[in-house]
């Protein structure tokens, strides 16, 4: 098989590349650049807990070096605290909001008479990290990985598919013609790959506009991101945020009116001195580090797969309005893609696992933008009825607090309830803590081989889990697992899976009782919990979140998907033998005579 084609070497195709070679399948990533990163701290990305883990896990290091993990929420609007929330681990639910106070102290914002200006139980800390620092740890670990061959100043101009694969013609020094099983463009907002592919990208222009500084400075909240609506100095405007990142810098943000004001450096310098001085009692010693514009737009290409090439991150997606992270977003397009490809790549697996991609991952792009939409005449608005109405002013928080903190319409991690892949309805299926198609809970488990980890560091190796939630197993003698009880028939079901799955146990499982099996996803997210070991119910269920039995029933990998994930027509199955029996026509020869592969 040919490698996959990944065309940008951004954080997501950077991070595609990574998780395609963590389960065996090797790529050539084509970068526009020069393969270096600019330095700028005004231009930065949240990643969710889940998403982190991910990069981490592919080797992304020293992401808390140049990142911060948020240790609290703090949103205010005018003199008013309106929510403290403790984020991470280690918090009790338990802050002190204190009592009104001046604006010279925010420390003691807040009113005892507003029942929402409490903490509530601890979330995740996202990470906060300027993107330059990611892409160059990616890049790290890019250069370490041997199936992974990266090729600076490859632009783009020539993409051609047939049954058995995808050739392109890059130009730059090295001007030459590669040949891949797949392609994925990761080639951000202007996309060359989604052009060729001639699929149409429409959305809003500007949503949003903001200046941006970065700077080092001390702030009254230390490790703690800051979203300050209305505030009372005077050129405020309409909302200010405060992100932390290492070393006492801090990344702030100021919403701009729609219309195109200018932000000349005079501009910005007065905005920065005026909000320090609001926040501090008076302007605090700073140090300018980097400046910018952010304009955000919302848009949503209108197809993600045709035949054998896929968009992903920017080059399908735009969001990034009232918190929603794009970034976050397009890994979790690489997160979705990486395994459904390596299992097409392995077993030549059938369009309905590849459909699904977009079926699941731009049903979950377009329900976030659709919440941001619905959420911006809200918020943004302004005046009217709106603002006298009781409980307006938290129900605003909680929207905005939704996207920055990663819950809500805004911001929670997909769940995949509707996807093609899901199983069928079955009498032994049960209800757990995690519903179907969703992220299931970063529980500890163990593996018959004794190591204890945390199921999330299980993800992303390509094959399927199978957990048995067995209370007291922390006292068995690991020596004799897979005799003891239930395991043997467990063991011989997994064994009859159509794809090999890894067996996990654990002490507990939010909402499972004891002898639940669950079946995840290589990805994460829950196919079906069943009560006690049911063979015949676990193997449906795997091949429905396969796509079916691996070579059997699939159709043709190139097939062609319609808009709405569904597939077109299809022709004979890409086959090894089959391929192996076809002479090659003109054009395919021509290719592979010019074509560039790893050996």
């Amino acid at each position: 098989m040919d490698p996959v084609i990944v065309v940008g070497a951004g954080p997501v195709g950077l991070t595609l590349s990574l998780a395609l070679a963590a389960q065996g399948v090797p790529s050539v990533l084509l970068d526009e650049g020069p393969g270096t990163e600019e330095v700028r701290l005004a231009r930065t990305v949240v990643l969710r807990e889940g998403t982190a883990d991910l990069v981490e896990r592919l080797g992304a290091a020293h992401l808390e070096k140049d990142g911060l993990r948020w240790s609290g929420w703090r949103s205010m609007r005018r003199k008013q605290l309106v929510r403290d929330v403790p984020l991470g681990p280690g918090h009790d639910g338990s802050r002190d909001t204190g009592t009104s106070g001046d604006v010279r102290d925010v420390r003691d914002f807040g009113d005892a008479g507003d029942s929402d200006a409490r903490s509530g139980p601890s979330l995740p800390a996202p990470l906060h990290i300027p993107q330059h620092a990611l892409a160059s740890a990616l890049r790290a670990a890019v250069a370490a990985a041997p199936l992974v061959k990266l090729v600076p100043l490859s632009r783009v101009d020539t993409l051609e598919q047939d049954r058995d694969g995808v050739t392109v013609h890059t130009k730059g020094p090295g001007t030459t013609w590669w040949r891949g099983s797949y392609l994925v463009g990761c080639d951000g907002a202007r996309s060359t790959v989604r052009k060729l592919l001639d699929i149409r990208f429409p959305g809003r222009t500007a949503v949003e506009r903001h200046a941006v500084a970065a700077l080092r400075a001390e702030l009254p909240w230390p490790g703690e991101a800051v979203l300050h609506r209305q505030p009372p100095w005077r050129g405020g405007g309409a909302e200010v945020s405060a992100r932390p990142l290492p070393d006492g810098v801090w990344r702030l943000d100021w919403l701009l009116p729609p219309r195109g004001e200018l932000v000349t450096p005079e501009a910005l310098i007065a905005r920065i001195r005026d909000t320090l001085a609001g926040w501090c009692g008076e302007t605090p010693p700073y140090e300018l580090l980097d400046t910018g514009v952010h304009t955000l737009h919302h848009r949503l290409a209108r197809r993600w797969r045709v035949r054998r090439a896929f968009l992903a991150g920017d080059a399908a997606h735009l969001l990034g309005a009232l918190g929603t992270q794009g970034l976050d977003e397009g890994i979790r397009d690489a997160e979705n893609l990486a395994w459904k490809l390596a299992h097409a790549w392995h077993h030549r697996g059938g369009d309905l696992l590849l459909d699904s991609y977009q079926a699941e991952r731009r049903a979950a792009v377009a329900a976030r933008l659709r919440a941001a939409d619905q959420s911006l005449p809200i918020l943004r608005g302004g005046g009217g009825l709106r603002t006298l109405v009781p409980g307006t002013v938290r129900g605003h928080d909680t929207l905005l607090a939704d996207g920055h903190l990663g819950r809500g319409a805004l911001g929670a991690p997909p769940s995949y309830s509707h996807s093609p892949l899901a199983p069928p309805h079955a009498e032994a299926h049960t209800t757990v803590g995690t519903p179907p198609g969703a992220p299931v809970a970063d529980v500890r488990v163990t593996a018959p081989d004794g190591t204890a980890v945390r199921l999330r560091e299980r993800l992303g190796q390509g094959h399927p889990l199978v957990i048995l939630v067995a209370p007291g197993t922390g006292v068995w003698d690991r020596r004799h697992w897979l005799t003891a009880g239930i395991m043997p028939r467990l063991v011989e079901a997994v064994e009859a899976l159509p794809s090999p799955a890894e067996l996990l146990v654990t002490e507990s499982y939010p909402g499972a009782s004891a002898h639940t099996v669950l079946l995840v996803r290589p990805d994460g997210h829950l196919v079906a919990a069943f009560a006690g070991v049911r063979p015949a119910e676990l193997l449906a269920a795997a091949r429905a979140a396969l796509g079916g039995t691996p070579g059997a029933g699939g159709g043709d990998e190139g097939g062609e998907s319609d808009e709405n994930g569904e597939s077109g027509e299809s022709g004979e199955s890409g086959g090894s033998e089959r391929r192996a029996a076809r002479a090659p026509g003109p054009r395919e020869r021509v290719h592979a005579d010019r074509s560039a592969r790893i050996n």
